[in-house]
C-alpha cells in the first residue's frame, strides 16, 4: 500500500498480538500437517462450494441460520442470514446470488440435507444447465472449503458483533468485507484482487492517504488510462499464479 517505517512487521504483530478478541477466538490447531487434495476449478466462478452455518444464537431480526457459497477458484464467498433453512431458499440464494451475478457455475457442491437435495433444486439445475455434486454422507471435510469458510465466517462475525450478539445478522456483510479483502493462504492472494484487478480502498487510506492514493491524485487522464490497462493485463498472470 506505500506505508513504511523501519519496526512496521514487529509493530504490527505486536498489535496483533495484544487484540483481546483475536485471543479469544483465534483457532487452536492440533492436528498435524497433512498433504492437500483440493478441489480443482477450471475457470473463475466455475464451482461453487454451498452449506449452511447454524442454527446460531437467535438474532434482533429472527434469524438462525447463515447460507454460505464458496467459488472454489477465487475463494470469494457470499453469505446470508435466514430465520429458517427451506428448498425455496436455497434456490432463490442460488438464483439471485449466483447465477444472476457470477453467470452460470459448471457444477455446485452441497451436502445431502433436504434443502440442498428436492426436486425444486434439480429443476433449477436442469433449467440453467449446471450440475450438483453431493458430499460424503457424515463427511464434512469432503465439502472442505465450504467447510473452512464456515469457521472464519464465525470467528470474524465474534469479533465484530455487540456483546448481545443479537446483531450479528447486520454484521455478515462487513465480516465478509474483510474475509474478501485479506490474503488467502491458498492463492497468496486476495479474493477482492482476483475478481476485480485492483486492491480495495480501506478507510485507513482515506484517513491516511497511502502512496497509490497520493498518485492517483496527482495523475493526468492519459496516465489513469495506461496505469488501468497495465493492471489489467497483469491480472491474467495474477489469476494464473492463483490457478
Amino acid at each position: 500500500m506505500g506505508y513504511y517505517w523501519p519496526t512496521m512487521v514487529k509493530d504490527c504483530i505486536d498489535y496483533a498480538r495484544r487484540c483481546q478478541a483475536c485471543q479469544f477466538h483465534t483457532n487452536l490447531i492440533y492436528q498435524p500437517p497433512e498433504p492437500l487434495h483440493p478441489t480443482v476449478a477450471s475457470w473463475p466462478f466455475d464451482a461453487w462450494g454451498l452449506d449452511v452455518v447454524g442454527p446460531l444464537t437467535k438474532s434482533s431480526g429472527g434469524h438462525l441460520y447463515i447460507l454460505v457459497a464458496t467459488d472454489y477458484f477465487f475463494k470469494w464467498a457470499e453469505a446470508v442470514p435466514l430465520k429458517e433453512v427451506k428448498k425455496e431458499n436455497v434456490a432463490d440464494f442460488i438464483r439471485t446470488h449466483i447465477i444472476y451475478h457470477y453467470g452460470v457455475p459448471r457444477y455446485i457442491i452441497t451436502d445431502n440435507g433436504k434443502p440442498f437435495c428436492n426436486s425444486l433444486i434439480d429443476k433449477l439445475c436442469q433449467k440453467f444447465d449446471f450440475k450438483q455434486r453431493n458430499s460424503s454422507m457424515y463427511y464434512a471435510a469432503a465439502n472442505g472449503l465450504a467447510e473452512a469458510f464456515n469457521k472464519t465466517l464465525c470467528n470474524l462475525l465474534k469479533k465484530v458483533v455487540a456483546k448481545s450478539k443479537r446483531d450479528w445478522h447486520e454484521r455478515i456483510e462487513e465480516a465478509l468485507w474483510a474475509y474478501r479483502t485479506t490474503v488467502r493462504t491458498p492463492t497468496q492472494a486476495t479474493p477482492y484482487a482476483l475478481v476485480y484487478g485492483v486492491e480495495a480502498v480501506l478507510p485507513l487510506e482515506q484517513q491516511i492517504p497511502s502512496l497509490r492514493i497520493a498518485i492517483q491524485e496527482g495523475l493526468t487522464e492519459k496516465e489513469n488510462a495506461q496505469i488501468r490497462l497495465e493492471e489489467l493485463e497483469a491480472l491474467d498472470k495474477k489469476r494464473l499464479e492463483a490457478q
